[in-house]
């Protein structure tokens, strides 16, 4: 696996993205000193004897509850043993590892009280691949993601289950086969790994990743079904979109007139053509791909200063500890609503092309792209299961941020909802990349009927990457292997780099 260096506060959306594909984060020797400094710091405190939150005293509405130097280590392990109350099936391994580096960031900054021997550990989990068993619902996104953290916190104490390259096995078990050892956990250090976004933020930026190979797939698809339909690309035209002056609606028509140009298919009805515009799903694609584009790039820089922010609570600094609410999710929620939309309108435009294709009074060729209609039913059910999806997305784009419910005896009286509007995003990639995959199938199928005129070198070159491993459909077959296929061109990100001598605009920079 390939090492990264992880700058506290300075890693890039490339560096999460390449640990969240599998590089192994190790810390910059740099942030040594400040880890020491924020451990002497709260070591100081604790001599002191007087009452500082978080720190020898109870948690949340149980604030006022002094605990005795005695029981402070006791005091931390409580807290991680009674948080670690989350339900339903474990983090994705990738997502997991993720969330360890984020917080393995936010703890290296020194602004959080946690010994060099702690962090260490959490760096050896991550250099061995001994990811915790993380179940992935129970957080509100409020005082940090606690259900969540504390199930990767009990870990490190030598509780619960860890996911290995070997499988999976109970913490202590995988401990000793990676050569590593649970620590004991000093004061204050289980509240600050349990206390922070990063469940939130890492699916978030998940999400994020999986969103730009997305949207980069759906602009191929969507010009070779512009193509496809003989669709005009005159409204790609940069004099159009330079008088409304969006840079990401700019960018796409950019690239769509990119991918389709020199294409014989677009040549061959230029004159003698009785239509005079296109459906709004080919007419309009730089306007809502491009809207798309700019709502995902805002997402990402909310996202980009958040993983490299420091959000548990209380803060250290020097003689202080300052008790605030940086826990609080409320910018990843608004990021992650932000996505949703994104992504829910992704794919319901590619749908609107799949109904267009299948349509002969739309598109100009067999009904449902089959060359013997009524015996064959063509591309009649995919569109539907692309409509299915479509709508899934669209009852799972609404605003989580919007939702709150106070929880702790109301002392958490407004919650982001952060973690649920984050988790949810995984899937609804999911469900628009099957959509594009269809799309992709259908575009290709509707081009053969143009033969022996050829699309644009680009967009030949993803046709015949989808020829490769599906057939044109002269006559019905087993469908869904077909389907399968191409979803899986789409999520690989090998549509977009079959066409890949055309660029397609960015949105994390880590493209």
């Amino acid at each position: 696996m390939t090492e990264l260096t992880l700058k506290p506060g300075n890693a890039t959306l490339a560096d999460w993205r390449a640990i969240y594909r599998g590089a192994v984060p190790k810390l910059d020797h740099a942030c040594r000193p400040k880890i020491k400094a924020s451990a002497g710091a709260v070591a100081r405190i604790v001599a002191k004897g007087e009452p500082v939150y978080g720190i020898n005293t109870g948690f949340g509405k149980l604030a006022s509850v002094r605990i005795p130097a005695e029981d402070l280590e006791t005091l931390q392990r409580n807290i991680v043993l009674s948080h670690a109350a989350g339900v339903g099936e474990p983090m994705p391994s990738a997502v997991c590892r993720l969330m360890m580096a984020l917080k393995l960031a936010s703890l290296a900054q020194g602004a959080s009280g946690v010994r060099p021997q702690t962090i260490e550990l959490l760096e050896g989990m991550l250099a061995n691949d001994v990811i915790p068993v993380v179940p992935a619902q129970g957080s509100v996104g409020a005082s940090g993601d606690l259900a969540p953290l504390s199930h990767m916190t009990a870990v490190m104490i030598g509780v619960g289950e860890c996911f290995t390259p070997h499988g999976r096995f109970p913490a202590k078990v995988a401990f000793v086969s990676h050569g590593l050892e649970p620590v004991t956990l000093g004061a204050k250090e289980g509240l600050a790994l349990l206390n922070g976004t990063q469940f939130s933020t890492a699916y978030a930026l998940a999400a994020l990743f999986e969103a730009e190979v997305l949207y980069q797939s759906a602009l191929v698809a969507g010009a070779l079904s512009t193509d496809a339909a003989k669709g005009s690309d005159a409204p790609f035209d940069p004099r159009i979109h330079a008088l409304r002056q969006h840079r990401g609606q700019i960018e796409t028509a950019d690239a769509l007139r990119n991918l389709m140009a020199g294409s014989a298919i677009r040549e061959s009805h230029r004159v003698g053509d009785e239509r005079v515009q296109d459906p709004y799903c080919l007419r309009c694609q730089p306007q809502v791909m491009g809207a798309a584009l700019t709502v995902l790039r805002q997402a990402a820089d909310t996202l980009g200063t958040e993983a490299n922010g420091v959000t548990d609570n209380p803060l250290i600094f020097a003689e202080d500890a300052l008790s605030g609410g940086n826990f609080h999710a409320e910018p990843v929620a608004f990021a992650a609503d932000m996505i949703a939309l994104a992504v829910c309108e992704i794919g319901s435009l590619s749908e609107r092309r799949i109904a267009m294709l299948v349509d002969p009074a739309l598109s100009g060729m067999p009904a449902f792209l089959t060359p013997k209609p009524g015996l064959n039913s063509g591309f009649m059910i995919p569109q539907v299961t692309a409509a299915a999806l479509v709508s899934e997305n669209k009852q799972k784009a609404y605003p989580a941020s919007v939702d709150s419910i106070p929880t702790s005896a109301n002392q958490e009286d407004h919650v982001s909802m952060a973690a649920h509007g984050a988790r949810r995003l995984i899937g609804m990639v999911e469900n628009a990349t099957a959509v594009i995959g269809i799309e992709l199938l259908a575009a290709a199928q509707g081009c053969d009927f143009h033969a022996p005129l050829a699309s644009s070198a680009a967009l030949e070159a993803v046709r015949k990457l989808v020829r490769a491993e599906v057939p044109h459909l002269d006559n019905d077959r087993h469908f869904h292997p077909d389907m399968e296929k191409a979803i899986a061109m789409v999520r690989s990100g090998a549509t977009i780099r079959a066409a890949g001598t055309v660029a397609l605009p960015s949105i994390s920079g880590a493209a």
